[in-house]
């Protein structure tokens, strides 16, 4: 099993439920529950036409998602992709019906049309005025004499929406309705059909393939491709629109996600829309967004229509169900500067004898340390610390004649700038803040024991590890504690020293890789970052 769900049976009551707890008093249901499943507006004003729509579930939000002012006044549920019965759809008409009559919305699938257009009958017998829209907006099947109803639907739904809010009477709902149901055409392609809860899952896709033109319901569609790259996959997909589409002077565009799509896929999806040949006429975007769904299919819809000042108003107006995709402007991709302070300033290069010693010697010193740092990463992490230091310090040697030797403040950012670039992983830029905080404070005319305990504090502070962590700091606050009592470079050396050794009796470490490790596996191994701090202030002080 790999769905959230308690029993097939109860899968969707449970969730009608659940909108309905979620909803903030907002929707109610019908009784006569679980075999009558309305769900319906708990208040609404009289006098008004009731605008009703519904079908299988597995769609969500649609149908039930969408109840609410400015669009639906009922939705009728059935079963996972399953048509309602006749006595639900009944109920939901007289339900939400007054004098001003109701307007049926039904997607063009043959139990649908059938289902709602008894109950629709039943209710004219009763003395209720009902009419009936069917949409069939999928051009898959072009030669279909009855296409498919599929996410275009929702435009339907709130072109009746907005005219009944308006309290316009029956028989103008029903002509915004119509318009709307002729006007919008949709395409649809997937790369996996949907899993339903409690049933076997069936995958009749290829790996590196897609079925363009599936219904909603995993139905198979007009073929199956070779999935292309996203911008020749929308190309050909908006290519089989026809001219009422490709020759419309303004557009809206409703791009669906069926269910399983991630967003990052469906931006893709509408970067290349939007760059089409269609894309300068599309005035209104609605989505990405799931708006009728199919489970958890792994595709996506793209529905268009024809924009008219009469149909960008009620594409526009608002509404109070949260799930409806609210319409945007389409524009350009705007590019703002980035701050010119982002910009590096390269110190001019400068020369100092002793600085370029110290330099090399600290490079050298690490690119020696790497067999014998990288020996004890491999006990304790993935082996790479002495080559990760190594790879730093070669860098910087390889840069000596281009960097300010003669200015410690900038000589310390270009170490900074150069470790964040070149050595991977947490080590490299906690160094780097380390540089980079020792030479703000060098510049703020601090003396180095002090900018080296503000390099230490911002790397603490960023980092989060404290002495006792197991990691380099347990060697390098030591050895600045000692600088900056004044105690000197071998004082501080033999400090690190103590501090790195005292890593190999640490059974237990809080940051780093060192930290998913069993005591076991620490015991009597001292950390690598440790060591190589260690070992660099010890070369430090042989060296002055």
């Amino acid at each position: 099993m790999k769905h959230f769900f308690n029993s097939a049976e109860t899968l969707v009551s449970d969730a009608i439920d659940g909108l309905i707890l979620g909803s903030g008093g907002r929707l109610a249901r019908l009784d006569g529950y679980p075999e009558i499943k309305v769900v319906l507006r708990s208040e609404r004003p009289e006098g008004r036409v009731a605008v009703v729509s519904g079908g299988g579930s597995g769609h969500e939000p649609a149908h039930a998602g969408f109840v609410g002012e400015g669009l639906l006044d009922a939705a009728v549920c059935g079963d996972v992709f399953a048509s309602p019965t006749v006595d639900a759809v009944l109920a939901a008409i007289l339900a939400v019906t007054g004098p001003a009559g109701c307007l049926l919305i039904v997607k063009n699938y043959g139990g649908d049309r059938l289902n709602f257009g008894l109950a629709a009958e039943r209710a004219r017998a009763l003395g209720l005025d009902v009419e009936m829209v069917i949409v069939g907006d999928d051009i898959a099947l072009p030669d279909n004499p009855r296409p498919r109803g599929i996410a275009g639907t929702v435009f339907v739904h709130k072109a009746a929406g907005f005219a009944a809010a308006a309290g316009l009477p029956l028989a103008e709902v029903k002509r915004h309705a119509q318009d709307a149901a002729g006007a919008v055409k949709s395409l649809g392609v997937a790369t996996s059909t949907c899993s339903i809860p409690g049933r076997p899952s069936e995958e009749r896709m290829e790996d590196g393939h897609a079925e363009l033109g599936l219904g909603i319901h995993g139905e198979p569609g007009l073929e199956r491709i070779a999935l292309p790259p996203a911008r020749t996959l929308v190309a050909d997909m908006l290519r089989r629109f026809g001219p009422d589409i490709k020759e419309a002077p303004r557009l809206a565009l409703l791009l669906n996600n069926l269910g399983g799509v991630p967003a990052l896929e469906l931006s893709i999806v509408l970067r290349e829309i939007l760059s089409s040949p269609l894309g300068g006429r599309i005035e209104l975007v609605l989505g990405p967004a799931g708006a009728v769904t199919a489970l958890d299919m792994r595709g996506f819809s793209i529905s268009l229509m024809p924009l008219t000042d009469s149909r960008y108003a009620w594409l526009m107006a608002p509404v109070e169900p949260v799930a409806w995709p609210v319409a945007r402007t389409a524009g350009p991709v705007t590019v703002v500067a980035s701050s010119r302070r982002l910009e590096a300033k390269v110190a001019e290069a400068s020369d100092d004898p002793a600085a370029r010693a110290l330099v090399a010697l600290l490079c050298d010193t690490l690119i020696a340390a790497q067999p014998d740092l990288d020996a004890l990463d491999a006990k304790v992490g993935d082996g790479d610390t002495g080559s990760t230091f190594a790879a730093a310090a070669r860098k910087v040697r390889e840069d000596l004649g281009r960097l300010p030797l003669a200015d410690p403040a900038a000589l310390c950012g270009a170490v900074a700038e150069r470790l964040s670039r070149v050595m991977g992983g947490s080590s490299g830029v906690l160094l780097s803040i380390f540089a980079a905080a020792a030479g703000v404070a060098l510049r703020q005319g601090e003396s180095l024991a002090t900018a080296l305990e503000s390099g230490l504090g911002r790397m603490q502070h960023y980092g989060g590890a404290q002495p006792g962590d197991r990691t380099m700091i347990d060697a390098l606050a030591p050895a600045i504690g000692a600088l900056k009592a004044g105690q000197g470079l071998g004082v501080a050396a033999a400090a690190a020293r103590a501090g790195a050794e005292a890593t190999a009796a640490m059974t237990s470490a809080r940051a780093g890789r060192s930290s998913y490790l069993s005591g076991g596996d620490l015991k009597g191994v001292a950390d690598p970052g440790a060591e190589a701090v260690a070992r660099v202030f010890e070369a430090l002080a042989k060296g002055a």
